[in-house]
Order: C-alpha cells, then sequence, then structure tokens
C-alpha cells in the first residue's frame, strides 16, 4: 500500500484584498511541524505551483492573549505585523470560538480586536494598533533623481510618498526606494494621493511581496502621514485597489477598521 500524504490544514482569508493563509498549530501534528517554515511558506504561497497569497499567519496558542501569530511573507521573510493580517486572524477566531473581542499577540505587540459587523463569512473589525512613530522628512535618492517621504513606524517601518497622481510607473519607484541603504530593515512603502480632508487614494509596495491590493499597517501609516503634514484631519478613509479602510486616531492610538472574509478551507499536500 502507498503511504498516505501528509497534509497541513488551512484557512484562506482575505482583507480588502490581501490575502494570507492561516495555519493553526494545534492542527498540526508534531512529525509534521515544518522545520523550515520559510520554505513552506514559499511553496504554499506561490500563486501557480501552490494555494496563492501574500503570506501565512502562523498561529500559536498564548498565555496571556487570544493567541499568537508569526508571520511570513510570500518571499519567506519575517515581518513584525499585517494589520490586514491580524484582522484576518481575528475572523477566523470570532468563527470558530464565538468571540467578538480578541487579542492577538504579534510581533508588534498585542493588538485588540473589536467585531463591529458581520454578515455570513465577511466580518468588520476596529483593530487598536498602538502608537505611530513618525519622522522628518526625508530624502531619498533614486539615480539621478530623489524622492521626498515622511517614515513612519506603526510596529514595522513605512515609508509614504505624496504624490499629486500615481505616476505609471509607480511600482518601480516603489522598488528602488525599498533598495535603498536608508532603511535598513527594508521598508513598506506607499504611495499617496490627497483627496480631500478626510479621504486619501493609497498603492502599496511592501516588503516580502511587492505589490498589494491593500494594506493594514500602510493605510495607518499613510493617514497618520497625512495628518501629521496637515493635509488630512482624523478619521480618514484610505482608498486602494482592494477597498476602503478608516483610520482614526484618539489621542497617541491610532486605531484601524475594516473587512476580513473567510475564503476557504484546504489541506496541502507536504509530499
Amino acid at each position: 500500500m502507498s503511504r498516505p500524504v501528509a497534509v497541513i490544514p488551512f484557512v484562506k482569508a482575505s482583507a480588502c484584498g490581501n490575502d494570507f493563509l492561516l495555519i493553526d498549530s494545534l492542527d498540526i501534528e508534531d512529525a509534521l511541524a515544518p522545520a523550515d517554515m520559510a520554505a513552506l511558506t514559499r511553496r504554499m504561497c506561490d500563486r501557480h505551483d501552490g494555494v496563492g497569497a501574500d503570506g501565512v499567519e502562523w498561529m500559536h496558542p498564548h498565555a496571556a492573549a487570544d493567541l499568537e501569530i508569526r508571520l511570513i511573507n510570500a518571499d519567506g521573510s519575517e515581518a513584525e505585523i499585517s494589520g490586514n493580517g491580524t484582522r484576518c486572524v481575528a475572523a477566523y477566531v470570532c468563527a470558530e470560538r464565538g468571540k467578538e473581542k480578541i487579542t492577538i499577540q504579534t510581533g508588534a505587540g498585542v493588538k485588540t480586536c473589536v467585531l463591529t459587523g458581520r454578515c455570513e463569512s465577511g466580518y468588520e473589525f476596529e483593530v487598536e494598533m498602538g502608537e505611530a512613530v513618525v519622522g522628518a522628512e526625508l530624502a531619498v535618492k533614486l539615480g539621478a533623481s530623489e524622492v521626498c517621504g515622511i517614515p513612519v513606524s506603526m510596529g514595522n517601518p513605512h515609508y509614504v510618498v505624496f504624490v499629486p497622481e500615481f505616476p505609471g510607473n509607480w511600482q518601480d519607484v516603489a522598488a528602488k526606494v525599498q533598495s535603498s541603504s536608508k532603511f535598513k530593515h527594508g521598508v513598506n512603502v506607499e504611495l499617496v494621493a490627497i483627496d480631500g480632508n478626510h479621504d486619501v487614494r493609497a498603492r502599496f509596495f511592501e516588503r516580502g511581496v511587492g505589490e498589494t491590493q491593500s494594506s493594514g499597517t500602510g493605510s495607518c501609516a499613510s493617514a497618520v502621514a497625512a495628518m501629521a503634514t496637515g493635509k488630512a484631519e482624523s478619521p480618514v478613509r484610505v482608498h486602494a485597489p482592494g477597498g476602503i479602510q478608516t483610520v482614526r486616531r484618539e489621542e497617541n492610538l491610532v486605531f484601524l477598521r475594516g473587512a476580513a472574509r473567510l475564503v476557504c478551507r484546504g489541506e496541502f499536500f507536504l509530499g
């Protein structure tokens, strides 16, 4: 008889077009625990030979929070946090445990997700994202030219560039910014166009992924940078190809509201 193929169960979820695979460590036998999470994540996230996703949220039990997550990007690199990925995990916990207030330990601290709406497999949460750290305007040389942007930390690094409109080669510009020696730990790049006191449009180029349809921490960084420079006021609706997320500030804290949807369950063959 042929040996059964070893599998890893997963749930796929999407938050405004930013998609993730959610893997519960309790569903994986010790013998199947991946020795090389980065390599397995790359395989699973491949959009042709794998399931396809922007990253994998590996979920583990935690003594003080509802669970702990470790985010591995599609290229196998590790990131501190994804706002959208955290919201996807909150949707999973809500569906599995019926909880409407969920605490999640991330690489950027504990985040509290509060359910604000639900319709079948679709959820909406507001997440307390902590404090943002906004730096002074920073110029980055790109060969013979340069761009100026605002560094923002949301527990992970961002660089926000304000533009009147998105240039046709914006992905190339963002990729060149990412490769700058000024960002020793890499950086997520946002191009942002201001549409009003409470509305901005954004495009996202993320570490370890490239262009994404949306970004939770990127939306926060975009809105906070717009507020800090007097271009917008709280709350700010961040419009992206994948949908709209709303960012507000309450004293020093940043809150992010947006949707998450559970897409499917499946099993990934390891053999």
